[in-house]
This record gives structure tokens, sequence and C-alpha cells, in this order.
């Protein structure tokens, strides 16, 4: 089922220093197709909820151009929306969306209203992960997406749970606001692991995901799981740091971590920005790629990731979260629009070599007859070919440092 290798670490020596780096090859093809399914998505997805922020629900077309260069992208707003006629129409100089994706817009509302009793164990796990069972909001709103949360859950979600939650903020800025836990429940302090080795009745233990052709790997992890299960819900300040216990415990907390997430995945970066509060060690990485069987590390698109391996058969979810079910139906929809944009385009590019009296190469003329071989390839890409044919760099996703810009604002803001 996997096509596996492991991403090891790399000891390197610059002066009298060690610096840890990162280092990948064969990577798995189905979890990196997970990682890049994101790509155009998460972009339309900002674009989608800029234009839910205006009134009517609409934005000038200049005023959307604006917003296109605070998120690093280049090329005018009008050639990408146009890309997407299933999820953007204009109409006097103004975007707005389409009737399918409001329609799409009020159904994921109405699923998150409805998951409020979801969203109230979530967060209170979130914080009951936590050394003082309370986080900065700020770094809350870094992954509340990730979570699936609302965007006015500090409203909806703390504002109403005053026995479970509260908002706290002795210094006054906005920066230190926090979310306090205001009561432990036992019932939430139950981890992904727990829950699943009592269902079944068996050891807890953590799943190693792992051909038996990893010879070394699986005995590393057989070894790992002689050492007794550690709680990521347990206070971890009473064990020795660097212990094979504290290490049990860290992988536990980011397991725990992934579990919550809609997507079972978590930048590198975001999972850094919590160290202090999870009592996590410097080197987050080192120990993510100690167990490759637990988590899978990716640098696509040079922005490091971490997958729960458990979570994925192939490049599909096991679980899908409902909300993951409804944000799928808005990946659709765009890859609709796409497609249809692509055939006209190519239609063009295929008039254009006929008028200038030059041959059609063998995907044109397979495109004219409608016998077009369908592709096991990212619409993305399709979508980047078509524009290299045509000499239009729309969007500038073609320059090299163009599109790794691009890339850390899709990755480094979840958008969901």
């Amino acid at each position: 089922m996997f096509h596996h290798q492991t991403n090891i670490i790399i000891l390197l020596r610059t002066s009298s220093k060690r610096h840890y780096c990162l280092w990948s090859s064969k990577k798995d093809p189905d979890l990196e197709s997970a990682l890049s399914r994101n790509k155009r998505w998460i972009i339309n997805n900002q674009i989608k909820n800029i234009i839910l922020r205006y009134p009517n629900n609409q934005i000038p077309i200049q005023t959307l151009q604006k917003k296109f260069k605070t998120l690093d992208l280049q090329g005018k707003a009008l050639n990408w929306i146009s890309k997407y006629p299933s999820c953007f129409q204009f109409h006097q100089d103004h975007v707005l969306l389409t009737k399918r994706m409001m329609e799409l817009v009020h159904e994921e509302q109405s699923l998150k209203d409805s998951l409020e009793s979801v969203f109230v164990p979530r967060l209170a796990k979130l914080l009951m992960l936590s050394l003082n069972n309370c986080l900065n909001v700020m770094k809350i709103n870094e992954i509340k997406n990730s979570l699936g949360f609302p965007d006015d859950y500090l409203i909806g979600i703390v504002a109403k749970y005053p026995d479970l939650f509260r908002i706290r903020n002795e210094s006054g800025r906005r920066s230190s606001m926090v979310v306090e836990l205001m009561k432990w429940n036992p019932d939430f302090a139950v981890s992904e692991v727990e829950a699943l080795a009592m269902k079944n009745g068996v050891e807890v233990n953590f799943s190693c995901c792992l051909p038996s052709s990893w010879v070394k790997s699986l005995e590393k992890f057989h070894e790992f799981e002689l050492v007794p299960y550690v709680s990521p819900y347990s206070d971890p300040r009473g064990l020795v740091e660097g212990s094979k216990e504290m290490e049990k415990r860290n992988v536990g907390l980011v397991h725990e971590l992934l579990s919550l997430t809609l997507w079972k995945k978590i930048s590198i970066m975001k999972l850094g920005h919590f160290k202090r509060e999870f009592f996590l060690p410097d080197k987050v990485n080192v120990l993510l790629l100690k167990h490759p069987g637990i988590f899978y590390v990716s640098n696509k698109y040079r922005i490091y990731t971490v997958l729960l391996r458990e979570g994925y058969v192939g490049s599909q979810l096991v679980d899908k979260d409902p909300l993951v079910v409804v944000k799928e139906k808005f990946g659709e929809i765009m890859q609709e629009g796409l497609h249809e944009y692509n055939q006209r385009r190519r239609l063009v590019n295929i008039e254009k070599k006929r008028n200038k009296g030059l041959p059609l190469n063998r995907v044109d003329e397979d495109h004219m007859k409608g016998r077009r071989r369908r592709r096991n390839r990212e619409v993305s890409d399709e979508d980047d070919e078509v524009e290299r044919e045509n000499g239009n760099k729309l969007g500038g996703l073609l320059d090299p440092e163009e599109r790794k810009r691009f890339y850390k604002v899709l990755f480094y803001d979840d958008g969901s």
C-alpha cells in the first residue's frame, strides 16, 4: 500500500557547530499527492473569504487586484478569476461568487453551526495539551482553520461556555490575549491512541505504517513501543529531559495534535510556534524523523509539513471530517471551471497555430479529435502547461522565486 522510504537526518558540520537539516529521497507519492492537492484550492478559498467580507458579497476588481499584492501574487486578478468560471463571476466591474459557490458557502456555515458540540471538546483538548491550560489567541488563530474552528470561535464557542473557557488579557494588548481553560474534564483527557486501544480492547500502542522491508525502522519502532505509553494530557515536568519516557510523551502529543486537525497534518513551522506551550524539544523536526512509522515529513514546495501516516490510506484520508467533505465540494467546483477554462485556452492556441501554418502536435490532434488521454496529474499542473504553451506567465507562477513565495503563502496559511 505504501511506497515508502525514510526521511533521514544529515548531520552537517559548519565550523565547530552542528546543524541539523532535513533530507528526503524517494518520497511517498501518495502522501505527496495528498499535500499537493491544496495548491490552488487554498488561494481560491482565500479569495472566496475576501469576497464574503465585502458588502453584498462582491468586491471591485481594482480592490481585489490590491488584495492580490497582499497575497504576494503578481499578474492581473482578472486573469486569475477568469480561470474559475464555476466559482467566480463578473458583474459591473465587480467580482462575486457564483450561485453554486454561494450555496456551498451556506452549506458550510450551516454545518459549522451544527458542529458546536464537536468544537467545544476540540478546543478544550487543545488547551489541555498546553502546560498551563491556556494559549495565546494569535497562536490559536494560526491553526484554527486546520482545526475547523469558525472565524468567530471567540464569541461562538469561548464566550458561550464561561464555565469551561475564559478570555484573559492582563496587559490590554491584543497580542497578549489568551484563552484559558476553566475546568479540567477527564473525559476529554483521553488521547486518540488510548481511545482506539479501548475500542479494540488492546494495549495502548502507536500504529506503525511501514512495510516489512523496513527492517531497521521496524526494529526501532518495536523497541520504542517497549516504553510505557505516556499520555500527552499528563504533566511532563516530572519527566527527565532526553529520556525515553519524555520522547514517548512528545511523540504522543504531536500525534494527538495531528489527530485533532481536519487533514491530519500541520506545517512544522506552526508546530514550532507551540514548543514552549506544549513543552516540545527545540529540534522537533529531529523528533519527527526518528519515527517514520508514525509521522511522514515532507518538504514539498520547500515547506516542511508533518502528516500522520495512519490518517491516510494511499492519498485519501481514512476518516473525513464533515467539514472536509464540504470543502472537497469546493475543490470539485473549482476543477470543473478550470477544466472548462483550459479547454477554451487550448482551442484558442490550436487555432493560433493553424492560422500561422504551424504543425499541430499529437496532443493538439488528440484534443481536436476528442480522444485526449486522461492524465493522472493535478489540474494546476495542466493549467501551467497551457500558460507555458501560450507564453503567458499569469500570476508570475512560472518564475522560480515567485513560485516559492506563492507556495509559502499557501502552506504557511492553511486557508481552509
